[in-house]
């Protein structure tokens, strides 16, 4: 397979969010993106966490059944996040997705700045792309 990089297939504007941003707010963010989760950065756009569609939920059920105010992004992120470079072959990547869970990894430079997202359906795409231009050569 030719060398397929991260770059070629991430998402260069992704939604993100800030630590202190309502979780109602983080929701309709991701739903009108569409997207399933994000990273959480500060002003020099260096991730400090990340959160999900999953992470949402959880919150705002136990705001609901515990009948309390609006709850905020750091309440409910991880501070914990997977990342991936730019220039990392995206098979590496497929690789690490079959051992690690999360559905979209942010991509960030060598200085840790966030620069796009990259999603499992986003790998998958770019490995089958490279499979369907191998068959119709003959070998």
């Amino acid at each position: 397979m030719n060398s397929l990089k991260v770059a070629d297939y991430m998402h260069r504007y992704p939604v993100t969010f800030t630590a202190d941003m309502p979780i109602e707010m983080a929701v309709d963010r991701l739903i009108q993106a569409k997207q399933l989760g994000g990273p959480v950065i500060d002003a020099e756009r260096n991730i400090i966490g990340f959160i999900s569609e999953q992470d949402c939920l959880s919150q705002m059920l136990m705001s609901t059944y515990h009948n309390q105010q609006s709850s905020k992004v750091m309440d409910a992120m991880h501070k914990e996040v997977l990342t991936v470079r730019p220039y990392e072959d995206i098979i590496d990547l497929a690789q690490l997705m079959l051992l690690a869970k999360p559905k979209l990894y942010p991509v960030v430079d060598d200085n840790e700045c966030l620069i796009g997202i990259i999603s499992r359906t986003d790998v998958l795409a770019a490995i089958d792309k490279e499979l369907h231009s191998h068959y119709g050569k003959v070998t």
